[in-house]
């Protein structure tokens, strides 16, 4: 794992494919919490509308090895969740078949326990909780605040979003999203290739190919007056 201080050595030239919001946001974590060193961004020349990008340069993708040595520098493919990450994951693999190194980020701000085993190409946010004997493959993602209890795993090319509690012993397969403050109980397995909506629990076996959806929040007109009055008679009830 790399080591996490922002006054370390760059010793690292790195690469970021992507020129929106998850591209601006690994230059930021890369820039000033890694020993990797920003020096150019890429993206499909169809894709590429401006010159340059944090007064860096925007080479197009599809001939960047002719500017940058493959064996020089390293790659990390700034792309969220699109196609269930099968889109990040075709980005390393064309990256890879150039020479390029695939490039990881864990947070100097992230709990991670000494004996979690984490794949390459990998982005660990800040107040991350990863518990000890966790397992983590390629190409996933966890955004920041997330909880990985204890012997779980989670596997290659997964988004793991937000406050999301992922209790002991858990699965989650290849190619998942989970949502917002989502709950795995113990022992819980997702199946590979599932979309896990915002604010869902759950246990026990999901199959793959699974869309589980959360119950939405009902949303009526506010009428103060009545709210008011409902909350003052409900407490009343319980003195």
């Amino acid at each position: 794992m790399q080591s996490h201080n922002h006054l370390l050595t760059k010793s690292k030239k790195l690469i970021i494919f992507g020129l929106e919001d998850f591209a601006d946001i690994a230059y930021e974590y890369f820039t000033y919490d890694s020993d990797y060193e920003v020096v150019a961004f890429t993206a499909d020349s169809s894709y590429i509308k401006e010159p340059s990008k944090f007064n860096l340069p925007v080479i197009d993708f599809e001939t960047i090895e002719k500017a940058y040595r493959p064996e020089d520098y390293y790659f990390f493919s700034a792309i969220v969740y699109s196609n269930l990450n099968k889109t990040r994951r075709d980005i390393c693999h064309k990256a890879k078949q150039k020479g390029y190194k695939l490039a990881s980020y864990i947070s100097s701000r992230a709990f991670v326990w000494r004996n979690i085993q984490i794949g390459e190409h990998c982005f660990v946010f800040e107040n991350n909780t990863i518990q000890p004997f966790v397992s983590i493959g390629d190409n996933t993602i966890l955004w920041s605040g997330n909880h990985i209890g204890h012997h779980s795993k989670i596997g290659n090319h997964c988004f793991v979003t937000s406050h999301v509690v992922v209790s002991g012993w858990s699965v989650i397969e290849d190619y998942c999203f989970i949502g917002v403050n989502t709950t795995l109980a113990n022992n819980t397995s997702i199946g590979s290739n599932s979309w896990v909506s915002h604010g869902t629990s759950l246990n026990g076996r999901i199959p793959a190919n699974s869309l589980i959806k959360a119950n939405s929040s009902a949303i009526a007109p506010l009428n103060e007056a009545v709210l008011f009055r409902t909350l003052a008679k409900a407490s009343r009830a319980r003195k």
